[in-house]
């Protein structure tokens, strides 16, 4: 019979929202969960603590989903030592040794005492069980700069120990920030800020075009992976697919040169708009950067907010490329954005896109376009897939 593995993780920014902490730690709770089903784990959240008991077997997926799960700020395999000074020095030597066989060779001890009634300070408890472990001849003491900390937390029914911590994610639990829809392109910046609207508790749903025979099924399926990737921190989501080979091709027939790149823009922000509403999304999201390419000065995104009546979000707008690739490569979307498929933005821009316009002279080349039927008929080819986040099966 295998026995149960326990896991206590950390929780940073949920801490401070004091009359909703519990809302929050519900979420929290609820998503981990989700990474979990089937596999009869036992979740709970607990002064400032989430604590995951679940089967041995489930080791593998238990710590990957703790390792996607946003909201935490680390985590640890802990052990469970009875309430006695002795007790608790014999499972830190258990976990000092391990940390031997780690490679670790000098140590430090942080304890944390919740539970007042215990006869030692944090103090005591660290001066007590350190010299056990050093007398023992295990690790050395090194209290400025450790190979491992060793942790204990005493709390009012039990005490935990636990050795080597895990950087968490922080941020705030998806879904506790309202629900977005993001423009998702093959790209390296959408997927990013998707991940960072995420990593601010927002639940997102994936808006794609393509102007098929233009752009090949392998564009359509990099953005597939991409969305399968974003909806692993995000538990699931939907990816919306909608043709825009018409209303492109209507553009160069009817826009000058110039603004064609722009006057898609706007295309895309009034199809978005309408989707939005119709999946009950609250804003838009796209990951476009300031000045980073000609449609992103201020007037050109000035000329598409002004289109639609949607707040729009755009996370990456003070970031540099550099920034945005760093991250791109931490949340593994990278090696897939780089993959040399491109999407319909890159296809239909022009040589010397207008960069600096005036609202008046957009809206003037967009009302000449003719373009409403063709933006309905674009909204009415939407297609609708269910992307199944980590943990699920499909």
């Amino acid at each position: 019979m295998n026995e149960n593995l326990l896991y206590l993780a950390k929780i940073g920014e949920i801490n401070l929202k004091k009359g909703n902490l519990k809302n929050f730690e519900r979420r929290l709770a609820q998503n981990l969960s989700l990474y979990l089903e089937n596999t009869g784990a036992s979740v709970r959240v607990r002064a400032g603590r989430l604590f995951l008991e679940i089967p041995s077997e489930f080791r593998t997926l238990a710590e990957k989903s703790l390792d996607m799960l946003i909201g935490i700020t680390g985590w640890a395999e802990a052990k469970v030592a009875e309430k006695n000074i002795d007790s608790i020095a014999a499972v830190l030597i258990k976990e000092a040794k391990e940390a031997v066989r780690l490679g670790c060779k000098t140590f430090k001890i942080e304890a944390r005492r919740s539970d007042k009634s215990f006869p030692f300070t944090s103090y005591e408890i660290g001066r007590e069980t350190g010299a056990q472990i050093h007398m023992a001849g295990i690790l050395t003491v090194d209290v400025h700069n450790p190979d491992i900390v060793l942790s204990v937390e005493v709390r009012e029914k039990s005490v935990f120990v636990y050795g080597v911590e895990h950087t968490g994610r922080r941020g705030l639990p998806c879904g506790v920030s309202g629900r977005g829809l993001l423009l998702l392109s093959g790209g390296i910046d959408s997927p990013v800020a998707g991940y960072r609207m995420l990593f601010r508790g927002m639940k997102l749903d994936f808006l794609y075009f393509h102007s098929h025979p233009y752009t090949s099924p392998e564009a359509q399926q990099k953005v597939e992976t991409l969305a399968e990737k974003l909806a692993e921190y995000g538990l699931g989501a939907y990816l919306n697919i909608v043709s825009f080979t018409k209303v492109q091709q209507q553009i160069k027939k009817t826009a000058p040169e110039a603004y064609l790149t722009l006057m898609m823009r706007m295309c895309m922000m009034k199809t978005a708009e309408r989707i939005a509403k119709k999946v009950n999304a609250q804003c838009l999201i796209t990951g476009e950067s300031l000045a980073q390419v000609a449609s992103q000065t201020v007037e050109n995104l000035s000329v598409t907010n002004s289109c639609i009546d949607f707040p729009v979000f755009r996370p990456l707008i003070g970031m540099d490329k550099e920034e945005i690739t760093a991250l791109a490569i931490k949340i593994g979307t990278y090696e897939t954005s780089i993959l040399p498929y491109e999407d319909c933005c890159v296809l239909f821009s022009p040589k010397h896109p207008v960069l600096h316009t005036r609202l008046e002279d957009a809206f003037e080349i967009y009302n000449r376009m003719g373009i409403e039927p063709f933006l309905d008929e674009a909204f009415e080819s939407c297609e609708t897939k269910k992307i199944i986040g980590y943990g699920k099966k499909k």
